[in-house]
């Protein structure tokens, strides 16, 4: 057979001759990393606490009159969504794929990422504007009421930080949380700084100050959040992977003849995915540059799930034959 036509469009479908390579080369096609049900539950626990804490610091701030308790209420939101987006995850990883989603619903954690940036950046930028009218219109601010509810703030993110750091660090959804947090025990530490300033000389400029200081915060966690996750749902090449390495690493396997049309993209920031064309130098090698290729991707690429299509010459089947050494994000 002279060529193997190895779909672009699901990776996922490997029935017939063609596509016989992805079970048996223990082509692995687990895309969710395994999730403890430690981890689990120390997210679950961790969501209720910082979700309950920023209702608290809403209904605090608006009392006080504080915008710094209303600024880390901004951000604790997004430490909330952050953690409930870790629980979607570990929920979605489970779920199967189907007729209408071959992929399955991993994608969607990178679509509510997108939905929270801009969620974050608009909060940040009402933040802003409230704090430059703070200036020019002052209004009183109850300090006392004010640092109680920063201290009891600095608490929660202190014990939400501690659930977090016992779990496992090398899941990539807890690990995000937990530098969430981290800010945030920034922004209870400048409410506080901002409520002793008050108590102490009265001057109550440093509130709306602190408070742009942590929208600057959310501001940069919102512009991250924004740009991972545009940069996934555009099919871009996912951080840390070297396209040209990956190119001469597979132009290195015997029996690569050439190649074209390389394509890596991922379903998620974590998730990899790999489609190119090798054309070889004869239909007896297929079988043995297929084994060959997926074991150096998964070994030293750590790609788990790549298509493969073999041809005989250049462009049998097409594609961008003119050119093969374009890289495609």
């Amino acid at each position: 057979m002279a060529s193997h036509d190895h779909s672009h469009h699901d990776p996922h479908d490997h029935a017939g001759q063609g596509h016989s390579h992805g079970h048996d080369h223990g082509h692995s096609h687990d895309h969710a990393p395994t999730v403890t049900a430690d981890s689990v539950r120390r997210v679950r626990l961790a969501m209720i606490l910082t979700a309950g804490f920023m209702l608290a610091e809403v209904v605090g701030g608006w009392i006080s009159g504080s915008l710094a308790l209303l600024a880390d209420a901004g951000h604790m939101f997004s430490d909330s969504f952050s953690l409930g987006l870790a629980l979607f995850a570990f929920y979605m990883g489970d779920k199967a794929p189907d007729r209408f989603r071959t992929f399955g619903y991993q994608r969607f954690q990178v679509l509510a990422a997108f939905v929270n940036g801009l969620t974050l950046l608009a909060i940040a930028v009402w933040i802003v504007i409230a704090a430059i009218q703070r200036f020019t219109q002052p209004v009183e601010v109850l300090a006392g009421p004010m640092m109680v509810v920063a201290v009891l703030g600095l608490l929660v993110n202190i014990v939400v930080f501690r659930i977090l750091h016992g779990g496992d660090q090398e899941n990539l959804n807890l690990r995000g949380a937990l530098l969430h947090v981290i800010g945030d025990l920034l922004g209870s530490v400048a409410a506080i700084v901002a409520s002793v300033v008050i108590l102490i000389t009265g001057w109550t400029p440093i509130d709306p100050l602190l408070s742009m200081l942590a929208a600057t915060l959310i501001l940069r966690a919102a512009w991250k959040i924004l740009g991972r996750s545009a940069h996934t749902l555009l099919e871009g090449t996912p951080e840390g992977v070297d396209v040209g390495q990956i190119r001469q690493a597979l132009l290195d396997v015997e029996g690569v003849k050439s190649l074209h049309d390389i394509h890596v993209w991922g379903l998620t920031p974590q998730d990899p995915l790999l489609s190119a064309h090798l054309v070889i130098e004869s239909p007896a090698l297929h079988d043995g540059v297929i084994e060959r290729a997926y074991a150096m991707l998964q070994s030293r690429f750590g790609i788990q799930h790549a298509t493969l299509q073999v041809e005989t010459r250049d462009c049998l089947t097409g594609g961008e034959c003119n050119h093969g050494m374009i890289v495609h994000p």
